[in-house]
C-alpha cells in the first residue's frame, strides 16, 4: 500500500472516529433504576413497570424499550406482552428527547 494510501485511510479513521465519539450519550449526572419487575422475574401478560429517576442537569422523563423497541406514550403497563424472555430498558432523556448516559435494564419471563 503506498504511503499516499496510507495517510488517507489514516485521516478517513480520524474523521469517523470523531464522530463516533460525538455520538456517545452524554453523562449529566442523571441515575435511573428500576425497582420493578426485578431482573428474572416471572410475570404474566400485563404487568407494571416502576422506575425511579435521580434527573441531573438536562434529564426530564425516561424513554422505556421492550426489546429494543421504543415505547411512545408509555403511561406504567405492558400489556399483552407474549410469552417468552423480554428486556425492558430505560433511558434518561432531555426535553426534546436526546437520549443521556443514565440507564438500566432488567430482562423478564412472560408465563
Amino acid at each position: 500500500m503506498s504511503q499516499i494510501m496510507k495517510l488517507g485511510f489514516l485521516a478517513m479513521l480520524i474523521v469517523f472516529g470523531s464522530e463516533v465519539l460525538s455520538l456517545a450519550a452524554e453523562d449529566d449526572g442523571s441515575k435511573i433504576a428500576i425497582i420493578a419487575p426485578k431482573n428474572g422475574e416471572i410475570v404474566g401478560e400485563t404487568f407494571a413497570l416502576k422506575y425511579d429517576l435521580a434527573k441531573g442537569s438536562k434529564a426530564a422523563h425516561g424513554h422505556v424499550y421492550l426489546d429494543g423497541q421504543r415505547q411512545k406514550g408509555f403511561e406504567g403497563t405492558f400489556r399483552g406482552v407474549s410469552k417468552g424472555r423480554h428486556e425492558i430498558k430505560v433511558v434518561a432523556a432531555t426535553h426534546e428527547h436526546g437520549e443521556l448516559a443514565a440507564s438500566d435494564s432488567v430482562t423478564v419471563e412472560v408465563q
